[in-house]
């Protein structure tokens, strides 16, 4: 074998090939240039939403306060993928070491695990909002809002910070992924020793998560659409289109998120790549470029903060 195969052979056992960023390269130039338009769009857009809560006094509530959560939460998740893959599309690199595709996976999977239990803590806090109106600004306080934040974030990020020492903890057989970032599930798959305490683990944290999730946002919005048959048209309408808004969001991220836990779950590889990895990046792309215009822009009080603050922002640049 030359020196030169010898250090190809090398590189490749250092690395992951991401065979999906293979797979964009005869239109890479046009990919990088709409994967960066996107990220400015989420990145502004949410900046701008994270701002006008934090300096507006009048938005200092729960509800606004799970808005600038869920909001800040899609803008680290953005920052944990496109940058990268934009990076890759400019440069044609295909690669990334074992140490940063564990990172991405840690970032990642801490975000998708964290916007499902945001999108938790909001159903519930809309429960209360609703059902028990009168005890709402007891029951839920700023201060306990910050906690279920914190709580829940931390409860994410160990969850995947130990799948993610059980997976470095593997040995690699294979160094490609059918994909354009690292999920925890195709370095499973690309591992030749035991991986069943991975799989398990990865199984019951998955779906002990899916299911608190969707009982606790069924049971809530179910509690609501019933009292809304007891209150006032107008009162009713406003509720149902909360309801509907925070469930377009959250089907939005769920079909995403779980095409890739399905994908390889139940062996469904018959996809052609471009196909897998358009549905795996749902979850990273959508929720975070919607959410802004979904719980923000169409969020009345907080719409109009937004609006004052650029207007000051626009007579500042004229001074």
């Amino acid at each position: 074998m030359s020196r030169k195969s010898m250090e190809n052979a090398s590189s490749v056992s250092r690395n992951f090939v991401l065979l999906g960023i293979v797979e964009m390269e005869e239109l890479s130039y046009l990919y990088c240039i709409l994967s960066l338009f996107i990220y400015i769009f989420i990145m502004v857009l949410s900046l701008e939403i994270v701002l006008v809560v934090l300096t507006e006094e009048s938005l200092h509530e729960p509800m606004y306060i799970f808005i600038c959560n869920l909001t800040f939460n899609g803008m680290l998740g953005s920052s944990s993928f496109f940058p990268k893959l934009i990076i890759d599309l400019l440069t044609s690199s295909h690669q990334i070491s074992h140490v940063g595709c564990f990172l991405q996976v840690l970032a990642m999977m801490t975000y998708a695990f964290f916007e499902l239990s945001s999108f938790t803590i909001m159903a519930y806090d809309r429960y209360l909002a609703v059902c028990d109106p009168l005890r709402y600004v007891t029951k839920m306080t700023n201060a306990k809002a910050i906690k279920l934040i914190l709580g829940f974030f931390a409860y994410s990020f160990i969850n995947i910070l130990v799948a993610v020492i059980l997976s470095s903890r593997l040995t690699y057989c294979g160094s490609q992924i059918k994909n354009i970032f690292c999920d925890n599930l195709s370095l499973i798959v690309l591992s030749c020793g035991d991986s069943s305490v991975n799989n398990v683990y990865g199984a019951l944290s998955t779906v002990t998560l899916l299911v608190f999730t969707l009982l606790i946002t069924a049971y809530s919005y179910l509690k609501n659409f019933m009292v809304c048959l007891k209150i006032s048209k107008e009162a009713c309408e406003k509720a149902i289109h909360t309801l509907i808004t925070h469930l377009l969001g959250f089907s939005i991220f769920l079909v995403g998120g779980m095409f890739i836990f399905i994908r390889f779950r139940l062996g469904n590889n018959n996809l052609p790549l471009f196909s897998q990895v358009l549905l795996s990046v749902t979850f990273i792309v959508f929720p975070p470029l919607l959410n802004p215009l979904i719980y923000g822009i169409r969020t009345k009080a907080l719409r109009v903060k937004i609006f004052q603050h650029l207007h000051k922002i626009r007579i500042i640049s004229k001074l």
